[in-house]
């Protein structure tokens, strides 16, 4: 099977798709939009306009079987083919953006594709048609169990104090750096925060087993894959009530799920205080990138037979009313 991928950019979760399918004997071809992505600078709309052309000319020159999709903004794009049946994969900022248009176009290219792929459950009430939750997989051979001592041997941490880890761009308004820091400071154990961002993906694993907590205090999430990779490795993770964190952390002790700081303070300090690990990586068991590879494989096939489809017709008037 040939299969042409769209994206906006790349995010490490979706190489590990490709590589998973590509084990699965799956022929991925990967186009990006042209242009270089920053949070501060995005894309123009005359790049998306750019990238189709190349769109068709790749798929005129090559043997496709379908078209996947993955985010909203390249909904359209993907669709605009005519010859190739559309699978959509929504990543959550898209489908539960603050920005009114791009939930719209999210939701209109997901009745219009054949297939829709949501990776949480947490996602469904966003969306009015059929769809399939295939959970981003976590590769658990990465992201597993190592000693914290020499974890922090390889980072170069020379420090016996507890760690707090926070993985994400401390600037990130919806990543809620400054409770972050309150919970840290107002905890009853000395410990350190430390941030990280940007920093390889194969590297994380040491972050993680060399801290003593996970701390997100997001206000909003569509995941996050932090904590999967944090369970797979059995880091205690103290979160705010966000995306699939309670799915996760529902049967996982030594981690906490919490609604106000009172309450993460209370929480951290726990984990603190008992240095123990979690038992997360029982959590993550089905969420491999091998259940995840089976799963989008099936739906291909299904696609393919005609079996699975969800495509239907479109009002566009209604899109204009929700946006």
């Amino acid at each position: 099977m040939n299969v042409l991928q769209l994206i906006t950019s790349t995010r490490s979760f979706f190489e590990q798709q490709v590589a998973t399918l590509d084990d699965r004997g799956i022929d991925c071809t990967v186009l990006s939009v042209p242009g270089e992505y920053h949070p501060d600078s995005p894309r123009s709309a005359g790049d998306y306009l750019r990238f189709y052309p190349r769109i068709l000319r790749e798929i005129r020159s090559g043997d496709y079987d379908l078209v996947h999709a993955n985010y909203g903004l390249v909904a359209p794009l993907a669709l605009a083919q005519p010859t190739r049946p559309v699978v959509l994969t929504l990543w959550g900022t898209d489908l539960m953006s603050g920005r009114g248009w791009l939930r719209a176009m999210s939701r209109y290219g997901a009745r219009l594709s054949d297939a829709v792929v949501l990776p949480s459950p947490v996602m469904s009430s966003a969306l009015d048609c059929d769809h399939t939750v295939i959970p981003f997989g976590v590769d658990t051979d990465q992201f597993r169990p190592i000693p914290r001592h020499r974890a922090r041997d390889h980072l170069g941490w020379e420090t016996d104090d507890p760690v707090v880890l926070f993985p994400y761009d401390s600037d990130r308004p919806e990543k809620n750096y400054p409770l972050a820091r309150s919970v840290v400071d107002e905890a009853s154990v000395d410990a350190e925060l430390r941030t990280v961002t940007g920093v390889p993906h194969e590297e994380m694993p040491h972050y993680m087993n060399a801290s003593d907590a996970l701390l997100l205090t997001s206000t909003r999430e569509s995941g996050p894959m932090a904590v999967k990779e944090a369970a797979a490795c059995n880091l205690p993770v103290v979160s705010t009530d966000v995306g699939f964190v309670s799915d996760v952390l529902d049967d996982v002790a030594n981690s906490a799920v919490c609604d106000r700081e009172i309450e993460l303070v209370a929480a951290l300090e726990y984990v603190l205080e008992n240095g123990s690990r979690s038992n997360g990586r029982s959590a993550v068991d089905e969420l491999s990138l091998d259940a995840m590879g089976d799963q989008l494989v099936a739906l291909y096939d299904g696609v393919l037979d005609g079996t699975d489809t969800n495509r239907r017709p479109i009002d566009l008037r209604e899109m204009s009313n929700e946006t």
